[in-house]
């Protein structure tokens, strides 16, 4: 993996031999040696990941990774504090001005590349649903700010997989004033709980006596349901090899024993942060979606999707040799309702009539608006005869109730007019489905509209 990196120090040869290193691990480096400097490149540069000292003049790094992270261009980009400070409380500080990590030099070179590639790992991907955000944007959904006020809401669902008995006790006593925690010592009924609930953070340690906690995390990576949930590691100190295998597989972040409760606290808030964050974006990704293939003034599928979801159909009926049907259903005289009551009547009359059409199909029909007062109905497995049954359902549904419309106008009397046909051969193309659909819906109007037609091969 590659990626941008920016190293800030003051110390020319400090930066040198962090560039020389990530140079060898085919990383592209920029350099910058104070704080004023490292703002800049942060914003014209567009690194990936920061490795930032904190022992600058003028402005130290705890300040500049303050404005890092407040900076709208910026705030999304991990930053690592890689300095002599050694104190438990500098690194609660640290990670307490945003930074992702704080390590105490000399720092272990093979340590320093696992945990940079697995903050840019985490970068990438939330630069991909940050990238469709904007789209979600302007299709009028929740903008970045109000996506980042939700990730600091509600207290945190935690997970605790720990089978020593005080420091389980430790940790969640540390973490319960602000979360739900629960405690398993045991990794494989831990792995039946996160299979059935949803934890916003699993928190594991590596050195379970009775179990592999490193084949624990594999496995909730390897699992759809919890491929996304956070995961705080806590490694035996100096155990890098297992540490670098973590950060290798996954984990998001680690700590090392003894564990301090402040730097605790900190990190788990921080992996909250960040999940429920990507949890929205990832739910407006969705939302996004759904409005893609979806009609938005009945709530039916579109056009779009109909026709390409039509092929996919028409193509599995003919591969196994089952029957589809299709209606087509057209609004009688929708035109004299516009011109009479307006557009906003109008309006009404199709919500209500896609609402209708909804509520007389079967789930495993395809309902959609094909376009201004036309729908389609695809109804798989599905002959001509039952189609024709269902057709007619619709078709009296709409006729024997009046709908309730605004403008002043109250009720309108509406009607409908059906066309069906299924599937005559396995050769036979979408076009030409819908077009014998189509033919039998135009029969329909001809006869006198309020009816149902059904159009042979």
């Amino acid at each position: 993996m590659t990626a941008r990196v920016l190293v800030v120090d003051d110390i020319p040869a400090n930066v040198k031999l962090l560039e020389a290193k990530l140079t060898a691990e085919y990383f592209d480096v920029s350099t910058a040696f104070n704080g004023r400097e490292a703002l800049e490149a942060a914003t014209t540069e567009k690194p990936d990941i920061i490795l930032l000292d904190v022992m600058m003049p003028e402005m130290d790094g705890f300040e500049v990774c303050r404005r890092l992270k407040s900076m709208p261009e910026t705030q999304h980009v991990p930053v690592i504090m890689v300095t002599a400070l050694d104190q438990p409380a500098d690194r609660v500080t640290g990670l307490e001005a945003g930074a992702d990590d704080f390590l105490t030099k000399p720092v272990d070179d093979i340590a320093l590349m696992a945990r940079v590639r697995s903050l840019v790992r985490l970068k990438l991907m939330t630069d991909e649903l940050r990238m469709r955000e904007t789209t979600s944007n302007q299709l009028g959904l929740m903008d970045e700010a109000e996506a980042l006020h939700r990730a600091d809401a509600a207290m945190g669902r935690i997970l605790v997989v720990e089978d020593r008995e005080t420091s389980a006790r430790r940790i969640a006593e540390s973490l319960r004033e602000q979360n739900r925690v629960t405690i398993e010592s045991d990794a494989r009924e831990a792995l039946v709980r996160v299979s059935g609930e949803d934890y916003d953070l699993v928190v594991v340690s590596l050195s379970l006596e009775r179990s592999d906690g490193l084949r624990f995390c594999s496995h909730l990576r390897s699992e759809e349901r919890t491929r996304n949930t956070p995961i705080l590691a806590i490694v035996e100190n100096g155990d890098t090899t297992r540490l670098v295998r973590a950060l290798d597989m996954g984990v998001n972040d680690y700590l090392m024993r003894p564990v301090d409760r402040n730097e605790l606290t900190a990190r788990v808030r921080t992996q909250l942060k960040r999940k429920r964050y990507q949890d929205v974006l990832r739910q407006n990704l969705q939302l996004s979606l759904e409005m893609a293939i979806t009609d938005p003034l009945t709530n039916l599928y579109n056009r779009r999707y109909m026709e390409s979801h039509l092929s996919t159909l028409v193509q599995r009926a003919a591969d196994r040799g089952k029957a589809i049907s299709l209606l087509i259903v057209d609004i009688d005289f929708f035109k004299a309702v516009n011109d009479t009551h307006g557009h906003d009547v109008g309006d009404d009359v199709l919500r209500e009539f896609g609402e209708r059409l909804a509520r007389n199909v079967r789930g495993i029909d395809l309902a959609c608006r094909y376009g201004g007062e036309e729908f389609v109905v695809v109804m798989p497995d599905t002959d001509v005869a039952f189609a024709n049954t269902v057709a007619e359902r619709l078709r009296k549904g709409i006729a024997d109730e009046s709908f309730n419309v605004g403008g002043g106008v109250g009720a309108l009397d509406i009607t409908a007019s059906i066309g069906v046909t299924s599937l005559q051969s396995p050769t036979e193309s979408v076009d030409q489905f819908l077009k014998r659909a189509d033919q039998a819906l135009y029969r329909a109007k001809r006869e006198g509209r309020n009816r149902v037609v059904s159009e042979a091969a």
